[in-house]
């Protein structure tokens, strides 16, 4: 039997999820269901595209890595691009449905946390906020104890004669990156000695910014939407995303440009 559109991107299951919770229905509790929705889709993608550029660091394939950068960049200005549409939804509306999400909230959101440990933000007491038995709790342990994109990079770093110091290479996995000055001396000769990897390094940076913006503009929703109350589901709310917020993924990236 042919292949058709519906049936090859499961549609008519697809189109099943949204299911208000409010009674009679709210309207933007649809559009507040489907932004979530389309948010946990492009996590998905953008752990599939990092977990591609580990590989890529690792086997020294500087314009694989290039390329996989610019794509996550790109989702990510379509995530920024996203807000836009929830930001229409004024706090009033939000109210009127958001004691029907009882102890459902973003913050639970296991994709984004290993977006966050893959790029070596690890925070392992978020995963108290996850029930014991998820699946995704036990993806996220994994992820915990995985190495980072950064860890990758320092491989790359390493097969362009970058001395990768001891105790970077022997690290604990589960810490959250820190900034050396060992590669940032490894990086700047870099920076002046070849000019493929300067692309690659601004396209770290244009990544990293983007994931700056996209927790200052969701920072700026959430208090625009609810102020600084507890989050939903007594979440941290506004408090607790500000705590990341302007936190470096390649910390090292932006401490060279004091020396040029």
């Amino acid at each position: 039997m042919p292949m058709y559109y519906a049936e090859y991107l499961k549609i008519d299951e697809l189109l099943k999820l949204q299911n208000v919770r409010s009674d009679p229905p709210e309207h933007d509790e649809t559009l507040f269901i489907v932004i979530h929705q389309v948010y946990e889709l492009w996590f998905k993608q953008l752990l599939h595209e990092f977990d591609r550029l580990k590989v890529e660091f690792c086997e020294n394939d500087v314009f694989g890595a290039i390329h996989r950068l610019q794509r996550t960049r790109t989702i990510m200005k379509t995530l920024v691009s996203q807000l836009d549409i929830l930001e229409t939804m004024t706090p009033m509306s939000f109210a009127s449905f958001r004691d029907r999400l009882e102890q459902a909230s973003g913050f639970q959101s296991a994709q984004f946390r290993e977006v966050e440990f893959m790029m070596g933000y690890k925070r392992p007491e978020t995963l108290k906020f996850l029930p014991t038995d998820a699946p995704s709790r036990k993806v996220l342990e994994k992820r915990l104890a995985e190495r980072t994109v950064v860890d990758c990079f320092y491989d790359l770093l390493a097969q362009h004669d970058v001395e990768i110091p001891k105790d970077l290479r022997e690290r604990d996995v589960t810490l959250s990156t820190q900034p050396n000055e060992s590669i940032q001396r490894g990086i700047l000769k870099l920076y002046r000695s070849k000019p493929e990897l300067v692309i690659l390094f601004e396209a770290m940076v244009d990544y990293d910014e983007g994931q700056q913006e996209w927790r200052y503009r969701h920072v700026k929703m959430v208090e625009r939407t609810i102020g600084n109350k507890v989050g939903t589901g007594g979440s941290p709310g506004v408090a607790f995303l500000k705590q990341s917020l302007f936190l470096s993924v390649f910390p090292d990236l932006w401490a060279v440009r004091l020396e040029f």
